[in-house]
């Protein structure tokens, strides 16, 4: 009997069994329960969060709002809170964050294309892969530790503005090149298949194709690196940055010929997370002022930074078109 039901059912002549039925309702239920407990769980902790960083923003912008303006963004740091600004710092930053971007990504780019376009499955592949996932684990200190003895002794490039640069950009390139590999994956082998077809050769097919189609999602990569570089107060404190600096790098555009200086690239720094620590560490209740005002400018680079990251992402992305 229990045959002629199971061939019945395989051809499609008859009715499934009652408790057939019941067990799949029972299943499509437990199924359907677990997806709106993995929502509404995952609504709750979305809330939790951003309750907790709004909590967070309100309460440094209620402490620091008073203290912004004109005054204390051109202001240099000083010993009495009133009189204190973040001109350096704040320029300090630009400088470091310019630099670290002109570093890290065409090296973590090309790094990415290299290993996952050009290289071969071998051993010394597998071995330089596992260094990069490893490396983007690596506590912050230990770059700092690195850029303290690579670059500003090995190298004799001093406590200056490329120092700082060169140490926060080794810190975000392992990022770089693990979202940039992400992203090329992620492109269809259709492209690349059309483009030899129509006789380009690798590098075309890579350079007019492949890139420009996986921009959206290095770029994502790139942004997630940059916001947490400019946050990094660690490996800039071992290499010796500055706590207090009255003056500021000198200008990249010069009155003579070629126009062009290099000199703020050798001089000393300051950047806003370091700032932003000399005066929490500070005991008058001014400098907690000015330390929430520093946090806002920072942030504001941030959102700046990020901004500017997102736009240029959505053009990529209104290029593709699969």
């Amino acid at each position: 009997m229990s045959n002629e039901i199971k061939g019945s059912r395989v051809r499609g002549q008859g009715p499934a069994p009652a408790g057939f039925k019941q067990g799949s309702e029972v299943r499509r239920a437990l199924n359907k329960f677990y997806d709106r407990a993995f929502s509404v769980v995952g609504l709750i902790a979305t809330m939790v969060g951003l309750a907790v960083l709004l909590t967070l923003l309100i309460d440094v912008f209620m402490d620091g709002a008073s203290r912004l303006g004109w005054q204390f963004l051109t202001s240099y740091p000083s010993r009495k809170p009133e009189q204190a600004g973040i001109l350096s710092a704040w320029v300090g930053t630009v400088w470091v964050m310019a630099l670290t971007f002109i570093i890290a990504f065409p090296l973590g780019v090309a790094a990415a294309v290299y290993l996952e376009e050009y290289s071969k499955k071998n051993w010394l592949r597998d071995f330089i892969e596992i260094n990069i996932a490893n490396l983007a684990g690596v506590p912050s200190i230990i770059y700092g530790l690195l850029g303290l003895g690579l670059f500003v002794r090995a190298l004799s490039l001093d406590r200056s503005v490329i120092s700082g640069s060169a140490t926060i950009a080794l810190l975000v390139l392992p990022i770089i090149i693990l979202s940039t590999r992400e992203a090329l994956k992620a492109i269809p082998p259709s492209i690349r298949e059309a483009s030899y077809a129509l006789g380009a050769s690798k590098w075309q097919t890579i350079s007019y194709q492949v890139l420009p189609a996986a921009m959206p999602g290095i770029l994502t990569g790139t942004i997630l690196a940059m916001s947490r570089a400019i946050g990094e107060t660690a490996p800039l404190i071992t290499i010796g940055a500055l706590t207090y600096v009255a003056f500021l790098p000198t200008s990249p555009i010069s009155s003579e010929f070629p126009f062009l200086s290099l000199r703020g690239l050798f001089d000393a720094f300051s950047v806003l997370p370091i700032q932003i620590f000399n005066w929490v560490s500070r005991p008058q209740k001014g400098f907690f002022t000015n330390a929430a005002a520093g946090i806002i400018v920072l942030l504001i680079i941030t959102f700046l930074m990020n901004g500017i990251a997102v736009w240029l992402r959505h053009k990529y992305q209104k290029r593709i078109r699969w």
